[in-house]
């Protein structure tokens, strides 16, 4: 049950214009489709998605995208690009994990750590990471265990804690990595006072070829969460996601099918696949 993961950036109707932007901060990126719901766009051959949902929801700091790069010239070059317009996080300068590194939110409020790997270890690279605040924080270890547990091709690489007289409670997660089906993700924990927690600005993508698929997925990521309209759900420890057939991108980009596939999901919860095809025909 090998599953495509990938996140989706909620915008207010400038999804093509943050996706143009970051594809010209990041080398190697390019947009690969755009209608004026979803743009969707790859990054380090990573794919994202952009989806134009309105001014409901916005992204914020608890969940960032990790961009490793190899060259200072390439981070330079990111860094000088997104930031206008943004907001300043962790200045770019030198620090103990890396000889240049920064955080920054660009002007569409989606946050960027930036950061050169360390020689001969890491190769350019970009991926979310979840900042696990306010009533979730402590649990971002809990919620690896959890997740890898879903997907095969699953593991916990590199974890750092946090220890007696650092900046937050012993035992904490300080910076973790950990792959779902291959996919890496970064993970932290943060006691501080912070205004933000996990929302529908950002939430991760499953893509899915069968209706027991989507069972299994959903069943599983509500068990103490939340169930929401047109495949979003919210696990227990506040993340969003999406689970949804494979099918529904090219259902969407067909004219002819996507008035009547979109009635129908627009009525739904959990995904119906048989509802879905019976709507398509």
């Amino acid at each position: 049950m090998k599953k495509s993961i990938y996140p989706c950036i909620w915008f207010n109707g400038n999804a093509k214009e943050a996706a143009e932007l970051y594809c010209s901060a990041f080398p190697g990126s390019e947009i690969k489709s755009a209608s004026p719901m979803v743009v969707t766009f790859n990054i380090e051959g990573k794919q994202f998605m952009g989806l134009n949902g309105g001014p409901q929801y916005t992204p914020n700091p608890s969940v960032s995208f990790f961009q490793i790069f190899e060259a200072k010239t390439d981070l330079e070059h990111a860094w000088n690009l997104l930031s206008p317009g943004g907001k300043i996080m962790m200045e770019l300068g030198s620090y103990p994990w890396s000889e240049k590194y920064g955080w920054l939110e660009d002007k569409f409020g989606v946050s960027w750590q930036l950061m050169i790997g360390m020689a001969g270890q890491e190769k350019a690279d970009v991926f979310p990471a979840l900042m696990f605040t306010g009533v979730q924080a402590g649990k971002a270890a809990k919620a690896m265990d959890f997740y890898t547990s879903l997907f095969p091709d699953s593991s916990i690489g590199l974890v750092a804690k946090y220890e007696a007289g650092e900046h937050d409670t012993e035992g904490n997660i300080k910076h973790a990595q950990f792959y779902l089906n291959g996919y890496k993700l970064g993970a932290m924990d943060s006691s501080m006072g912070h205004e933000f927690e996990f929302n529908q600005g950002v939430s991760l993508v499953i893509s899915c070829d069968t209706q027991e698929e989507i069972d299994f997925f959903w069943s599983r990521l509500t068990e103490g969460g939340m169930e929401s309209r047109c495949g979003w759900c919210q696990d227990a420890f506040g993340l969003w996601w999406q689970v949804v057939p494979s099918a529904l991108g090219s259902y969407m980009t067909d004219p002819a099918k996507a008035p009547k596939v979109m009635e129908a999901f627009m009525k739904m919860s959990k995904f119906n696949i048989a509802e879905l095809e019976e709507a398509a025909t």
